[in-house]
């Protein structure tokens, strides 16, 4: 488990950062629409699929949620992540109108921040 206060994780916790921060990425972020500096990745892609698409990429965020829960991320912050996923997932739902936000709305790279504020690292620097 993290040591918050200190800035240190054990090796097994900074695998485990490494792996939520690049799948926030790949969720959120992993491809830009050429000539702009819109920034989506497969949340959005998976979103087109109705119906299942929005439920497959609440399920990767929930695993980026589980693995903040064994970082020692407190039970608050559990929560906001919780809802940002929520949100994510019901409006995702929604057609045309979800895909537009899921590219906004980014919840998984809003739950990467929220894990970083709690244990006071950067996890895109481990």
């Amino acid at each position: 488990m993290a040591t918050t206060g200190h800035n240190r994780l054990t090796e097994t916790d900074r695998k485990r950062a490494k792996r939520i921060h690049r799948l926030a990425r790949l969720l959120d972020n992993q491809f830009r629409i050429p000539g702009t500096d819109i920034r989506f990745g497969l949340d959005g892609i998976l979103g087109l699929i109705p119906g299942a698409g929005d439920t497959v990429s609440a399920a990767m965020a929930a695993y980026i949620i589980f693995e903040a829960f064994r970082l020692g991320v407190s039970r608050r912050i559990i929560a906001k992540m919780v809802g940002n996923v929520t949100l994510d997932w019901v409006i995702g739902a929604i057609p045309i109108i979800g895909d537009i936000f899921d590219i906004g709305f980014k919840a998984n790279t809003r739950n990467i921040r929220l894990i970083e504020e709690e244990i006071g690292l950067q996890l895109s620097e481990l």
